[in-house]
């Protein structure tokens, strides 16, 4: 009998101290409040990998391929009437093919705090508010079309080359 009033009151303390700690979780927040997201209330979003043809003189030189993470507080974002995606990648395109003095095979010509502001404030001043706060660069690359006819060639050619010879010559009685 003991056994089972010493479980009871456990259980209930237990319970108790669960619900305490899930108050104090809580902390200042009301009762129906949704929890403000971490790092001064911007969501951080990343996009795909965005893929732009460089064109030069009529023909293409290489593709440059860019992973964005781009900050943005949620209750702006959630009043955009067309994906936001949308606009980085408008807006990607837009900034490389206005700036084609961009060379990408050599890196003293590439400004990349520039590239991330641009973005930025074309898209604040597209949309008329302060929608991203910042661009941030998850991946950066540029291929030239010499190296994916390459990387093309050699796979095709592994693929269609015919397999070793491994069967062992049957042995002379």
């Amino acid at each position: 009998m003991f056994k089972v009033i010493a479980i009871a009151i456990w259980v209930c303390a237990a319970t108790l101290g669960a619900v305490f700690y899930s108050f104090q979780a809580t902390g200042q927040r009301g009762v129906g409040e949704t929890p403000k997201p971490m790092l001064g209330g911007l969501d951080y979003v990343k996009t795909d990998v965005i893929s732009v043809p460089l064109i030069h003189d009529a023909k293409i030189d290489g593709y440059f391929l860019t992973k964005l993470v781009y900050t943005v507080e949620p209750e702006q974002i959630k009043k955009l009437s067309i994906p936001a995606d949308a606009l980085i990648t408008d807006e990607v395109y837009s900034y490389l093919y206005a700036h084609p003095q961009i060379d990408f095979t050599k890196k003293d010509t590439i400004d990349l705090d520039a590239f991330r502001a641009a973005i930025r404030d074309t898209i604040n001043t597209r949309v008329g508010i302060t929608l991203v706060h910042e661009v941030l660069i998850d991946q950066v690359n540029f291929l030239a079309k010499d190296e994916i006819r390459d990387n093309w060639l050699r796979r095709r050619q592994g693929a269609t080359a015919p397999a070793p010879d491994t069967a062992k010559p049957a042995a002379a009685h």
